[in-house]
């Protein structure tokens, strides 16, 4: 018998729903704590309502992202917070005993990136990975290390492609539940996959724009009318530095290699997140890349234990 789905959300750190929205006893995974960005985002006013509206309704917070503010919650056992270095995905923080422990929940609420959907899947299936290598498949994917298989690949595509839709979000988890079989989850899946193949052309195009300013290559994507891949672009820009810059839409995103010991959340006083890739307002790109040529080398750090810090 296929596992019962609960109710479904899908959200990013910095844009949260109404607690009122989320049925029942809530689980929240993969979801950072917010990180300070400008004025209108922060902890204060971005988790902490969440979390004041949920109240005894949360279940289980179970995450894998730094932030100065996991400390306050070590001695409630619902909150699993580690660190990127522990964990370098949240599905591996996902056993049977914190599904059985927890107990009976109506709603999930998880990330809208593969991590975050490979952690629904295996929470609905009680803490058992949907198909064998899935948690490493979704560790490659989330830390960019090592080469996730042909599943993780069309999956991580199709998300890209339409990384706004809600639907395709559901058939991955719904797929995934299922066993995986030939379906209209599938073939939705096929069709977003190939897309991506159109942001691929899009993103060549833009990463012949990088100029390089120190340890930094940046490229302006404002304005561009032709698709493209975020993650792709940092990728080719740190082909050429070691920390890519993407401004586009007012904010920059940055990043660098996940063993490259860079952390941008301490240098640019963030106060969570991925310590190797953050967003910032578009006001703050030359100071970014000021404090960055300016730093001390940073020191590499080892990629995190298969299985994370409990292997």
């Amino acid at each position: 018998m296929a596992a019962a789905l609960p109710h479904l959300a899908f959200a990013s750190p910095r844009v949260l729903p109404k607690a009122a929205a989320l049925p029942g006893r809530v689980v929240v995974l993969d979801i950072a704590f917010a990180a300070t960005v400008g004025d209108s985002v922060s902890f204060e006013k971005t988790t902490q309502p969440l979390l004041a509206g949920l109240g005894d309704r949360l279940a289980a917070w179970v995450d894998h992202h730094d932030h100065e503010r996991h400390a306050e919650f070590a001695a409630d056992p619902r909150f699993r917070l580690a660190t990127k270095a522990q964990h370098g995905a949240c599905p591996e923080m996902i056993t049977p005993e914190l599904v059985r422990q927890t107990g009976p929940i109506d709603t999930i609420l998880c990330h809208i990136d593969l991590d975050g959907l490979y952690a629904a899947a295996k929470w609905i299936l009680g803490g058992i990975e949907p198909y064998p290598g899935a948690d490493a498949d979704a560790r490659a994917v989330d830390t960019r290390i090592g080469a996730p298989g042909p599943i993780a690949v069309r999956i991580d595509q199709a998300l890209r492609a339409r990384f706004r839709d809600d639907q395709v979000k559901r058939a991955v988890v719904n797929w995934l539940v299922a066993g995986m079989p030939r379906s209209v989850h599938d073939d939705l899946l096929e069709e977003a996959a190939h897309e991506f193949e159109e942001r691929a052309a899009g993103t060549a195009a833009l990463s012949q724009r990088f100029t390089v300013r120190g340890r930094v290559a940046v490229v302006d994507a404002a304005g561009t009318r032709a698709p493209f891949d975020k993650t792709d672009l940092l990728l080719a820009g740190q082909a050429l530095a070691p920390v890519s810059m993407v401004r586009d839409s007012g904010n920059v995103t940055i990043a660098a290699a996940f063993s490259s010991g860079w952390d941008f959340v301490r240098l640019l006083e963030l106060g969570g997140g991925m310590p190797t890739r953050v967003s910032i307002p578009d006001a703050r790109w030359k100071e970014a890349i000021d404090k960055i040529n300016d730093a001390p080398a940073p020191t590499p750090r080892a990629a995190p234990a298969p299985g994370g810090d409990d292997a």
